[in-house]
């Protein structure tokens, strides 16, 4: 099946190359001129990437407003198109995950998608609900018991029997049908259903889990849909609490990644979330650190990057999903924690200036860099 986007421009050159540049990457395209007709569209079909020509600031963010508001594309992927005076934070403002500069090109375009497609298909994965009655135990200040309604690997609905949890996150314990052992996973009550229903938002399981419950999902679709190959990435700059990776398929702002090296046999991955993304240039990244496997492998990752710096590794990036719901959610995260900055001045940067011109931005990372060397001597 397919990607479904859907085009929203009344720009014929636009439409004619995301047409050539969507259809090489399989991805469907649904087009329309008018911002009315866009959203009433929202509102009936399922999308996993809305496309918004910028040029008028006011549609382009009344279409966005209306994906988050739909269910069924709260997570749908918001890019907008725009032209130069207008830039990225004219972009962001309207509600993007991702700009790119208009006039498109072709080749231009379609490095750009190809990290577009890749997330994309991720969080259809993630979203990919199968039906299954599974009994669930849930632990918190009391303990509750549950069957599941559907699973995916973000999340389940959930059945309360009896008492109903009132109190969030809470910890979940299941047995999967032909695994080996309990699944046991946090989550976050997401949204409470009539009565005794409730949706629940899993957060931090380890590498381990989430290959347990993937392995499963798998196991109950007749075809399971394979992810996109990585990104190639090559590193620019690090520091302790992340770093900026140059390629021309960045992905999306608010992206959860997973950064992967290989050295001498040795595979080193590492979580992380992508705080500015430069179309055709690169993205940077702050390392997950909030629980102890993070950490572990956050400090592996700046180990092995420090030590083979000289060699300039080879980087492979892969998404794991958005870190929030809608671009506006995504936004609205960054920036209180930008406001209170962090110890780490690349991070700070990242989160400081993700709207700022590339030229601009990389002008800045370099005085960092100067800063730190300076430093160090």
């Amino acid at each position: 099946m397919n990607l479904k986007s859907l085009l929203v421009s009344s720009d014929e050159r636009t439409v004619r190359i995301l047409r050539r540049v969507l259809s090489d990457l399989e991805i469907d395209v649904d087009h329309c001129s008018a911002a009315d007709d866009a959203i009433h569209r929202i509102t009936r079909q399922r999308f996993e990437a809305i496309i918004v020509d910028g040029a008028n600031a006011e549609e382009a963010g009344s279409v966005l407003r209306g994906a988050k508001a739909a269910p069924v594309n709260r997570r749908a992927l918001g890019i907008v198109l725009v032209e130069a005076p207008v830039g990225l934070k004219g972009g962001f403002e309207m509600g993007a995950h991702f700009v790119l500069h208009k006039p498109l090109a072709v080749e231009r375009a379609k490095a750009s998608f190809r990290a577009v497609r890749a997330l994309m298909k991720r969080e259809r994965r993630l979203q990919m609900r199968v039906a299954v009655q599974i009994p669930v135990e849930c632990f918190g200040s009391n303990r509750y018991k549950a069957a599941t309604i559907d699973l995916c690997e973000g999340g389940m609905a959930i059945q309360f029997s009896g008492r109903v949890a009132k109190e969030s996150p809470l910890r979940f314990s299941l047995d999967l049908p032909g695994m080996d052992g309990k699944l046991e996973l946090n989550g976050d009550l997401a949204w409470e259903g009539n009565g005794d229903k409730a949706g629940v938002r899993f957060k931090d399981a380890t590498d381990e889990d989430r290959s347990i419950l993937r392995q499963w999902l798998n196991s109950q679709l007749s075809e399971p849909e394979q992810d996109d190959p990585p990104v190639n990435c090559r590193l620019s700059d690090l520091s302790l609490g992340g770093c900026y990776l140059t390629t021309n398929s960045p992905f999306p702002r608010g992206t959860r990644v997973i950064l992967s090296i290989k050295t001498a046999g040795l595979v080193v991955r590492a979580g992380g979330v992508v705080l500015v993304a430069h179309p055709e240039f690169g993205m940077g990244m702050e390392f997950l650190k909030s629980t102890a496997e993070q950490r572990e492998q956050a400090q592996r990752m700046i180990k092995t990057l420090r030590a083979s710096a000289d060699k300039s590794p080879e980087l492979q990036v892969e998404p794991d999903g958005l870190e929030a719901s809608s671009p506006d959610d995504s936004v609205d995260a960054f920036q209180a924690s930008a406001t209170k900055g962090t110890e780490d001045a690349l991070v700070d940067l990242f989160r400081r200036k993700f709207e700022v011109p590339v030229e601009s931005f990389l002008q800045q990372m370099r005085e960092w860099r100067v800063s730190v060397e300076s430093r160090s001597r």
